[in-house]
């Protein structure tokens, strides 16, 4: 082509290239959008939040605003894209650490948002956060306001001293004494349930969670009276510790706990904290009973896994490990994992190791201003045999960027101040013997449909089944081999 020619190709080319923008701009333009594409409040967000988030965040619930209508939510828009967007960290919303990329992921009560309810919530602050048609909104949810306990209706309820912690002070360590329980006969404990009761107005503004609280947690157990600890007598039992934030306690059906005749709670060590405000308040503990002729199958297990004693925590340094280890000397079935560290905690790791098999059980992110635990759908509880070795791992942060600090420069070992450091699994367990250990296996593998499945926490699952030993006639010394 002649070299003459080719401005006038270019600018034949450039006004083609500009027509043909133009007319896909203007295509684009009058193209309407497909219906039902966008993400609203209405159809799409509260949903998600009646199912999660309500339960809290709620007019009278603990946490500082309410997500119930469109209103409430909207200006908190950018906070609930940020904070569901953390997923399993320090700091995420709704309070459900477990890691969904490792482990078990079958929980009861599990509030955790799927990776599509992330995707759409944020996809809603990114447009703007529009409302949407209110005709599209889901009926709103009713909560009862009369205080009724989320066991059901409990057989007995004991109440501790009442404490008054003033509007600003030091944290207060101390022992509430015995409550004795008035029981006249043992009774077996189905569930049990810890809540505070204080003066703080019901639907004042506050700034955190525990701005409506005053106990951060109770250590408590049930002994005869007269002795101050648990021990190993038959009137004495442990409970799972009150924290703030913290699930009721519902234990399984073959190993319920036994709240003894003439017994008492021995509330041996209260962590308490001034609020801003100076509040009265106490604790009630409520115990759903089982029948009178109710046997417990199994007993609690014995494994006991972490480490309140040596521990070394550097300051500012992150990624630290704290490791602990269990030889199991039983059959065990773990009903619950919950993780409990301090507030340089922010990972806990429980993993099984069999042989040359090691199964990672579950991975948990870790806030100390929720603790939770983490109850297995019977069908996903750890089936363990004995000769396993359990191993806890936690990780802690001591820089800057973990606001749950008081002072990163701190060095801290073993201690109960929050300030101090715990690495314990606070879940429980029970022992099997070697023919519920069996039975249990034998109903995972029909839910198996080949062994190409593959059951996390039950490493001997597609292990060939022991065979009873069956009576030969030579047992009777009659026609043995002469």
């Amino acid at each position: 082509m002649p070299t003459d020619r080719l401005p006038r190709v270019f600018l034949l080319c450039s006004v083609l290239l500009a027509a043909l923008v133009a007319a896909t701009i203007v295509t684009r333009a009058q193209a309407p959008t497909p219906r039902g594409q966008g993400v609203t409040f209405t159809k799409d967000v509260a949903p998600i939040l009646q199912r999660s988030c309500q339960e809290c965040h709620r007019p009278d619930g603990v946490a500082p605003m309410s997500l119930v209508s469109y209103e409430d939510a909207r200006p908190y828009a950018k906070a609930i894209k940020q904070r569901t967007g953390l997923r399993w960290t320090r700091g995420a919303m709704p309070p459900f650490f477990v890691e969904k990329n490792i482990g078990i992921q079958k929980f009861k009560n599990d509030i955790s948002l799927s990776d599509e309810e992330v995707e759409t919530i944020a996809k809603w602050v990114d447009d703007g956060a529009p409302q949407g048609n209110p005709a599209d909104m889901p009926p709103a949810r009713h909560f009862d306001s009369s205080d009724k306990w989320t066991i059901g209706e409990p057989d007995l309820i004991l109440r501790s001293p009442e404490v008054v912690m003033p509007a600003n002070g030091p944290d207060k360590w101390t022992d509430l004494g015995l409550v004795p329980t008035g029981l006249e006969e043992n009774r077996y404990v189905s569930a049990v349930e810890v809540r505070e009761v204080n003066d703080i107005p019901k639907g004042g503004a506050t700034g955190t969670v525990g701005g409506r609280f005053i106990f951060h947690h109770m250590t408590y157990g049930s002994v005869a009276q007269g002795e101050r600890a648990s021990g190993a007598d038959e009137g004495s039992s442990s409970w799972p510790i009150h924290e703030v934030g913290r699930n009721a306690d519902v234990f399984p059906p073959e190993a319920y706990r036994l709240l003894a005749a003439h017994s008492a709670l021995s509330l041996s060590a209260g962590h308490l904290h001034s609020n801003g405000r100076e509040t009265r308040g106490h604790l009630e503990f409520a115990f759903k009973f089982a029948p009178r002729d109710y046997k417990p199958t199994n007993r609690r297990a014995s494994l006991s896994l972490g480490n309140g004693n040596d521990i070394d925590v550097k300051p500012n340094e992150a990624n630290q490990q704290l490791h602990a280890y269990a030889v199991l000397q039983e059959n065990t079935k773990i009903i619950a994992f919950e993780p409990h560290l301090h507030a340089s905690g922010v990972r806990m790791c429980e993993e099984v190791i069999w042989g040359m098999n090691i199964q990672t059980l579950n991975c948990v992110g870790y806030d100390h201003n929720w603790v939770r635990q983490y109850e297995y759908q019977d069908d996903a509880a750890p089936l363990l045999p004995k000769g396993a070795i359990v191993h806890l791992i936690g990780f802690l942060d001591t820089t800057a960027a973990n606001r749950n600090l008081v002072d990163p420069r701190n060095w801290t070992g073993a201690g109960r101040r929050s300030v101090a450091n715990m690495f314990i699994d606070l879940g429980y367990s029970v022992a099997l013997t070697d023919e519920q250990f069996q039975a249990e296996m034998a109903k995972r593998r029909k839910n198996m449909m080949s062994r190409n499945d593959y059951d996390i926490g039950c490493p001997l699952c597609w292990a060939p089944p022991t065979q009873q030993a069956q009576p030969t006639a030579n047992a009777s010394g009659g026609n043995g081999n002469q």
